[in-house]
């Protein structure tokens, strides 16, 4: 069920996907789950209208490497700020742009954005064809409703297809939802046979057996990892059956990678945060975070995950 999979032209060597995760998919991040297996990641967020007023703080969100493919999140209500982002360079070097109809956060919602656009089919509809006239591959990720127990994804997946996009990922839950309760699977398999596009499955998935379950039951293309690749990137070897390398020396190179790229004071929370995820389930978890969070230094952080993960 794990296979290479072909989007619009674009090669990704499996199709095992890491979500787009605010606060977290920064490069180093990225390339990490990139190494161990995934075969596409996504930036975190990125504001459209931050792109356009030249916001510093959202250009650095669009570091990218030598990753290849390369894949950036986008979001807005703008249908001609959309497409100005798409064609302007900070997004130049990313192989496909998906567009967040998704996000449930208020802040986000309020300026209508983000899964506010599901209750907007005309302006989500402006927003994806703008975004295709730039020329760039164009996905969608959106949540199958905004109420609980409302099911559009099938009608979404279809206006998405005819607004010109390669992909759709669709989040098995509702805005209201946030992540709590069960992925509804049965309306991202409607999606699926509603399209012809590649479909992405997301929600629910922490495990080799919750990815082969998604996939069985909706048919999708894929499966994207969200929550499960923070408390465990390691995830991508399982699914792929790969070797489980240890842990400290992942944690050390990303360490050093975020340290050079975003500086010391982020590298030591960034990183305080990783390992926290990491500890999840493990003796003696609430103590080694007491100790993480008291960290004031990457050295001291470091030497942390040394004691833990050694």
């Amino acid at each position: 069920m794990f296979h290479p999979v072909e989007i619009a032209g674009m090669h990704c060597p499996n199709n095992i996907f890491l979500a787009p995760l605010a606060g977290y998919t920064n490069y180093p991040f990225r390339e990490l789950c990139r190494g161990l297996g995934a075969g596409l990641t996504f930036t975190e967020m990125v504001s459209c209208k931050g792109l356009r007023y030249g916001n510093e703080e959202t250009k650095k969100l669009l570091f990218c490497g030598n990753e290849s493919p390369k894949a950036a999140q986008i979001f807005g209500c703008d249908p001609a700020i959309m497409r100005e982002a798409c064609e302007g360079e900070e997004l130049a070097p990313y192989d496909l742009i998906d567009i967040n109809m998704g996000c449930p956060m208020p802040k986000i919602v309020n300026n209508g954005e983000g899964s506010a656009l599901l209750e907007n089919f005309s302006l989500a509809e402006k927003v994806i064809s703008a975004c295709v006239k730039s020329g760039k591959r164009v996905s969608v990720k959106f949540r199958m409703g905004v109420k609980k127990g409302e099911r559009l994804a099938a009608e979404f997946a279809k206006l998405c297809e005819g607004a010109g996009a390669c992909m759709v990922t669709v989040h098995g839950r509702t805005r209201d939802m946030i992540y709590a309760g069960e992925a509804d699977y049965a309306e991202i398999a409607r999606a699926k046979n509603a399209v012809r596009i590649p479909v992405i499955a997301n929600g629910g998935i922490f495990s080799k057996e919750d990815a082969l379950r998604a996939l069985r039951l909706t048919g999708a293309d894929g499966v994207m990892i969200a929550r499960a690749a923070l408390y465990d990137p390691l995830i991508f070897c399982d699914l792929l059956e790969k070797d489980r390398p240890p842990l400290l020396p992942l944690f050390s190179r990303q360490l050093a990678q975020t340290k050079q790229l975003y500086g010391e004071r982020f590298a030591t929370v960034f990183m305080r945060k990783i390992a926290a995820f990491w500890l999840k389930g493990k003796k003696g978890a609430a103590e080694y975070k007491r100790k993480l969070f008291s960290a004031e230094s990457s050295e001291s952080v470091l030497l942390l995950a040394e004691e833990i993960f050694r």
